[in-house]
């Protein structure tokens, strides 16, 4: 995902590049070789835990180390480095070589979902001298989005629900004569309302996409399984505002390192899988400040598929952490009365919920028939 970032760097004539699992292998040796000379043309370099872990560039970054040009660490989403983060990695941890290798350079932990309790294990696992350590944090707080949770059930689509939302923006936009000018003013389309889907399954993202065209509305699917040509040139339309890609349909694969400020709605599908996860995901809307929404659709048989899932996974670690986190999402998507619900009715609000999802008593009795147990398949 940091694709976008290189290429806007380059296009500022800053000399950066990437080594992933995607990079070609002329490119890779292209950027080691530029390494291993101990004092690179390239600037910045974006590199996957999983390559810092390896002897060769262990031993070209320390040579770029011996003749001083090794500036800075920038360690990104650095809760993975946590067991108690949402989304720890084991190759994260393996980061501390930096510390214990390279002891004077300066580095930078950043992420947007760390308790005080990840921030400690980032910090103990990392090595850091908390002497020299500054921290700075935010506030969550993001006043430009709307939170929203939306109740259905299995026995509903919510499909017609979300279109009958989106179409509603699109007319307002165009039946509001200063807004419609405004936009015209500045070249962009009525319909061009940007936004992220995230799903928990593969098979959603290319089947809503596809029902979403069927509609009208540019939208194109994006995970793990589909070519690295096709997901990069929906990536650079999307972020370049082209007609027909407008929404992009993504499981959690999407979205690291993007920087695309418009994104005016980020809708959950299905309950995610953390709430810090939810919380991630949903920031990636109005980052230019500009008033956005972020929808989580819900349900008690989510929920239960969820837990299945949890209970059923062979990785046993941080398993504290991830049903905690889950738990909290659930009850903030159950709670009528939060802050989220502000500018809703709390009696309409409970109304919905009432009549929006399936009674306890009979999610009970499906999952005694083992209904929930196959839990989440086909991630990613």
């Amino acid at each position: 995902m940091e694709t976008d970032q290189v290429n806007a760097l380059k296009a500022s004539d800053i000399d950066a590049g990437s080594i992933n699992g995607n990079t070609p292998y002329a490119e890779k040796q292209r950027l080691l070789r530029d390494l291993a000379t101990g004092h690179p043309f390239t600037r910045l370099l974006y590199v996957t835990p999983e390559q810092c872990a390896t002897d060769s560039f262990k031993r070209h970054l320390g040579v770029v180390y011996e003749q001083r040009e090794l500036a800075r660490i920038a360690v990104d989403e650095a809760h993975c480095i946590s067991e108690w983060g949402h989304d720890f990695r084991p190759s994260f941890k393996q980061l501390k070589w930096f510390r214990q290798n390279l002891p004077d350079v300066p580095i930078i932990c950043l992420t947007a979902t760390a308790t005080p309790k990840v921030r400690q294990d980032v910090i103990t696992t990392l090595g850091l001298s908390e002497a020299n350590l500054k921290v700075f944090t935010m506030t969550t707080s993001r006043k430009n989005i709307h939170y929203e949770v939306r109740f259905k059930s299995d026995e509903e689509d919510h499909y017609s629900d979300f279109l009958r939302w989106l179409k509603g923006i699109h007319k307002r936009r165009s039946e509001n004569p200063a807004r419609r000018a405004e936009l015209e003013k500045n070249n962009e389309r009525l319909d061009n309302v940007s936004g992220i889907i995230y799903t928990l399954f593969r098979n959603d993202c290319e089947a809503l996409a596809a029902r979403l065209r069927s509609d009208g509305i540019g939208a194109k699917p994006y995970h793990a399984g589909l070519p690295n040509d096709e997901k990069n040139e929906t990536l650079h339309r999307w972020v370049n505002n082209d007609k027909g890609y407008d929404v992009v349909v993504a499981t959690t694969a999407f979205g690291m390192g993007i920087d695309k400020e418009n994104v005016r709605f980020v809708v959950h599908w299905q309950l995610p899988k953390s709430f810090e996860g939810f919380y991630q995901e949903a920031g990636r809307a109005g980052r230019d400040g500009k008033a956005s929404a972020c929808v989580l659709y819900y349900s008690r048989e989510d929920r239960d598929r969820a837990y299945s899932r949890l209970s059923k996974e062979k990785d046993s670690s941080n398993l504290e952490s991830r049903l905690s986190s889950l738990q909290a999402l659930v009850k903030y998507s159950e709670a009528t009365d939060t802050c989220r619900h502000q500018m809703i009715y709390a009696k309409a609000l409970r109304r919905a919920k009432e009549m929006g999802l399936q009674s306890e008593d009979w999610v009970s009795t499906q999952r005694d028939l083992g209904r929930f147990d196959r839990g989440y398949d086909g991630y990613d």
